[in-house]
């Protein structure tokens, strides 16, 4: 769709980023002054249980502006990207009609990606299949499998390594439910245009940002972290379930059964938490259409969202 016929669709925000790069007193400081409500496009926010380990705002902010994905799950129940998109697209139609601004926040890039220019909609995940391919995978080894899947759709395969072994399982689990490749449905896809998105983000020196990450694993500890992964354990969750193979609950767990001292796990804590957020900033640099606004301290956010909200108006 042009850029013309864009225009007239409804205007959603897009803050996108790192970990620890403000997006959250961001979208706060613009929903504040737009009117605007707030969509978590974070995958582990929609858990509840989940709050210091995953930096939710905090509750007095969430009453102030409404907030939506937070707290809707338990850390058990199963939620995609593409179950975001389904949901969050009503949401914003409705946000819409009582002409407040949708401001989507987060950094789970597949999530935004699924929401603004849609996701492979082949079929959802079919036990069976899923099972015997895990099986396999412990027998034979991811490299059988991806060895199947050169077979089968060697595209995939070429965008696919013998490591991400879920990607495989999921390449495969779609051509045995279909008997299509999962490359065919996606170049099928006919992907519909329903917003005009502006994109931005917040872009820090990277030795300043991986600063903030430092203190913000501090500053979790000095909030009671462990106590809200305790109550996790207590309540029967742990890193079996996929909400909670997530950097800083697994150097916790793992420091709580003995397997890591203190100081270890707040090293792990950090450095993979330093990991994960350059990973997201080479997922979001990839999206030309972000406009970066540089920072340099925390009071810069506030004249960044005056500027925004220019933008938008």
């Amino acid at each position: 769709m042009h850029s013309s016929d864009s225009s007239s669709l409804p205007k959603i925000l897009v803050i996108a980023g790192p970990t620890a790069s403000g997006k959250t007193s961001l979208a706060l400081a613009i929903a504040k002054r737009v009117p605007g409500e707030i969509i978590s496009a974070d995958s582990r926010q929609v858990y509840r249980m989940l709050d210091i380990g995953t930096a939710k705002p905090p509750p007095e902010e969430l009453t102030k502006v409404p907030h939506h994905f937070i707290n809707r799950l338990l850390p058990n129940e199963h939620f995609s990207a593409g179950d975001f998109s389904i949901q969050a697209k009503e949401i914003i139609a409705e946000i819409v009609k009582k002409g407040a601004l949708p401001i989507v926040v987060g950094g789970t890039g597949l999530y935004i990606q699924a929401l603004v220019d849609g996701i492979f909609s082949g079929p959802g995940m079919i036990k069976e299949i899923r099972g015997e391919l895990e099986t396999r995978a412990k027998k034979e080894g991811a490299e059988a499998l991806w060895r199947e899947l050169h077979r089968v759709d060697p595209d995939s395969a070429a965008k696919i390594p013998p490591t991400k072994l879920r990607r495989l399982i999921r390449a495969l689990e779609v051509f045995y439910a279909t008997g299509k490749s999962i490359s065919k449905h996606h170049a099928e896809q006919h992907r519909e245009v329903l917003f005009n998105p502006l994109f931005v983000g917040l872009q820090w020196k990277r030795e300043i940002l991986y600063e903030r990450i430092n203190r913000r694993v501090d500053d979790m500890l000095a909030n009671g972290f462990l106590d809200e992964v305790k109550n996790l354990l207590s309540t029967g969750y742990d890193e079996r379930f996929k909400a909670l193979q997530t950097v800083g609950y697994k150097e916790a767990f793992a420091y709580l059964r003995s397997e890591l001292s203190h100081e270890r796990m707040i090293e792990l804590m950090k450095q993979n938490t330093r990991r994960y957020a350059k990973r997201q900033l080479t997922w979001f640099r990839r999206n030309k259409r972000i406009q970066w606004f540089e920072v340099e301290r925390s009071e810069d956010i506030p004249h960044i969202a005056l500027r925004i909200v220019e933008m938008i108006r």
